[in-house]
């Protein structure tokens, strides 16, 4: 510190070098040395880089657990044709989920730990830097990125290690393939699962009802904007009722019916503006539960597949490939609405065998 004319004490400024210094001369800006880059640590290579017979033995070890899971995956497919579930006998259930479960875990377990020996063992690993650019796309960015792939590929070692590539595609493939045949488990049996999707607990007659009370509903009752969770008169007293519920449950809306767009065939579908549409999303099944009443569109909480009600459920976003299918309506003497038939297509996602 400095003393002033009139006895009082001033601070001083640091004194910055001359690069440093800039703008008021009173003020300094000190900026400290940037930390030296230490580099990267000394290399270790592994004993599968120092030993060939390593290097192969780790190969070997590699596609080994790689067919090992094609295995599990066999195992998996062969335990659920092996061991049936039979109706009342718990014993089945048990020795069921257990051999496939043994065959599913040894399936994933095997590939997993497949890949990262590969990685550790066999995969190029010195250390390398990946410097950030601006993101954007030009020629040079695409050949350079060509050039990364040949490069990954090649450190890799997946086009040059024949039998740990045809090891692991084997097992790729493979290791879904419990969970198809799985599949198959949940239509009846002896029962054709395209013509069950086919047929739903709606026909001529059977009169919409409030879920979950069962309360037939009127067209009184239904005001414009409003939505109703639906299903089919009788349906909590069927013995399979969780099963017809997953294919039959309905919403139904009321809008203007100057504000519906109506093709050629369906125009007695609706009845004074009211529509009813499948509640199952035709993308994986989900319900569709969200309804906006301004727009008058229909949302799918899952993946955001979006329908528009006033163009006969379309799909305006989303995944979902189909529009809902539409159930038919009318009013009978008491005015309580009902089916007309049941819906003309397959409800909920698409599979390979309909039409």
């Amino acid at each position: 510190m400095a003393q002033d004319d009139n006895g009082g004490h001033e601070l001083t400024p640091a004194r910055p070098s001359e690069e440093h210094r800039a703008g008021d001369p009173g003020t300094a800006v000190i900026i400290r040395d940037a930390v030296e880059n230490p580099g990267f640590p000394p290399h270790r290579p592994r004993v599968t880089d120092l030993d060939p017979r390593k290097e192969r033995r780790a190969e070997r070890t590699v596609y080994t657990l790689f067919y090992l899971s094609i295995a599990g995956s066999v195992w998996a497919v062969a335990a659920y044709l092996a061991f049936p579930i039979v109706d009342g006998d718990p014993g089945s259930v048990r020795l069921n989920n257990l051999f496939i479960g043994i065959g599913s875990a040894l399936a994933l377990l095997a590939i997993g730990i497949g890949a990262v020996h590969w990685g550790k063992a066999l995969m190029h690993e010195k250390e390398g830097v990946d410097l950030r650019h601006p993101v954007r796309g030009s020629e040079a960015t695409t050949e350079r990125a060509a050039e990364i792939f040949r490069q990954a590929d090649e450190e890799s070692g997946f086009s040059r290690r024949i039998l740990v590539r045809n090891s692991l595609i084997g097992a790729l493939i493979a290791f879904p393939l419990p969970a198809v045949v799985l599949f198959r488990g949940l239509a009846p049996e002896n029962e054709d699962p395209v013509e069950l999707l086919s047929q739903t607990m709606w026909a001529k007659g059977v009169r919409l009802t409030r879920d979950p009370t069962g309360t037939p509903i009127k067209a009184s009752d239904v005001t414009l904007g409003s939505a109703f969770h639906v299903i089919p008169e009788g349906l909590n007293e069927a013995p399979d009722m969780l099963e017809q519920k997953a294919k039959a449950a309905v919403l139904l809306m009321r809008l203007k019916p100057e504000d519906l767009h109506v093709s050629k065939g369906r125009e007695n579908w609706n009845y004074d503006g009211i529509v009813a549409y499948s509640k199952i999303c035709t993308h994986v099944g989900c319900p569709v539960a969200l309804y906006e009443q301004q727009t008058h569109h229909l949302l799918c909480p899952c993946h955001q597949s979006q329908f528009d009600i006033t163009h006969e459920a379309q799909v305006i976003f989303g995944p979902a490939k189909r529009p809902l299918p539409q159930l038919p309506i009318t009013v009978d003497a008491d005015g309580y609405l009902v089916a007309r038939s049941d819906f003309h297509e397959p409800v909920g996602p698409s599979f390979w065998e309909r039409h």
